[in-house]
């Protein structure tokens, strides 16, 4: 049996129950809200979600990020010269001056927009892994990937995007993903709903019977224990495929394109947003343990979000007799 955890209350429930984003209860969990397990216990802190919603302008930031992409990101699409492009951990895993650039445009316009948050950036915490603390701090915190499928990007496909995500103590209050180069802006915001380029995402649950489509964390990035786990996955009733942008893949399932991603990775700027834009759109998402995500990892691994509760029931069940 899978359980979920209520994320502010640490009761179980068995698996009969909806799940929330993070595998709680209900595709809108309670009172709508996007209940993501808080990085670290405490009380309330100097800020509260409701008060740091009021504070925001939704549309400031949607401009501030298709200013950096615009500033930062497609003057170099399809442009990079090869001193530009940089190995990270990998061959697989690639840095490119336009990360580096639209990082630093997004710090600093995004904090200028809600003064007292904190940036939470893929670039940053590679440079200074302690950046990560601020996911269990009081501040908000903006949560970003400047360029998401960067190997996308260096090799001229479109299939790349910008990933905003505005966080407080681990809840997911609002998310913009945008791809500059198919001209795609996803907004999410707490039990607002999410829309694509201004227009509702609400897709409906699969269809009875019909095989479901899986994009998975991408060989290139797994070891051989995660490719065994997910290789649960290759059965009757199931198509898994490897992953492109996780962003956008979050996106294809918020538009009903795919039925659910399941990612054996947990770093917060490639799944704040799509989490977030996934419940918004009546998802419902877990890990293998039952438990909600948490941002600021020590989840277990892997884990789903899915179109409807009822595919991700069927996913964790799944990688969970394999883990």
């Amino acid at each position: 049996m899978i359980e979920a955890i209520h994320a502010n209350a640490g009761e179980t429930t068995d698996s009969t129950e909806a799940m929330d984003p993070t595998g709680v209860a209900g595709p809108a969990g309670a009172a709508g809200r996007a209940r993501v397990a808080p990085a670290r216990p405490g009380g309330a802190g100097p800020h509260t979600a409701d008060e740091v919603l009021r504070a925001l302008d939704p549309v400031a930031v949607e401009d501030a990020v298709r200013k950096a992409a615009a500033a930062e990101i497609m003057p170099r699409f399809r442009q990079l010269a090869a001193h530009e492009v940089l190995e990270k951990n990998g061959p697989h895993d690639l840095v490119t001056v336009a990360d580096r650039l639209a990082e630093e445009h997004l710090t600093e316009a995004l904090t200028s927009l809600l003064p007292g948050s904190l940036v939470v950036g893929e670039e940053a915490v590679h440079a200074d892994p302690a950046v990560l603390a601020a996911l269990g701090g009081d501040a908000p915190v903006w949560i970003v990937d400047p360029v998401d499928g960067t190997r996308q990007f260096v090799h001229g496909d479109p299939g790349f995007a910008t990933l905003v995500t505005l966080a407080l103590r681990g809840e997911l209050l609002a998310s913009w993903t945008y791809a500059p180069a198919l001209d795609l802006m996803a907004v999410a915001r707490r039990g607002a709903g999410a829309e694509l380029n201004g227009t509702p995402l609400r897709p409906a649950a699969p269809a009875a019977g019909a095989v479901l489509d899986v994009a998975i964390s991408h060989y290139d990035f797994t070891t051989d224990e995660q490719k065994r786990v997910l290789a649960a996955l290759e059965t009757d009733g199931i198509a898994p495929r490897p992953c492109g942008s996780a962003g956008l893949e979050y996106l294809h399932v918020a538009q009903g394109r795919i039925d659910a991603v399941a990612f054996s990775w947990e770093n917060a700027w490639d799944h704040a947003a799509g989490l977030l834009l996934v419940h918004e759109t009546g998802g419902a998402s877990g890990t293998v343990a039952g438990e909600p995500f948490r941002i600021a990892g020590g989840n277990a691994l892997p884990f789903t979000a899915a179109r409807d509760e009822d595919t991700a029931r069927r996913i964790l069940g799944l990688l969970a007799a394999a883990n």
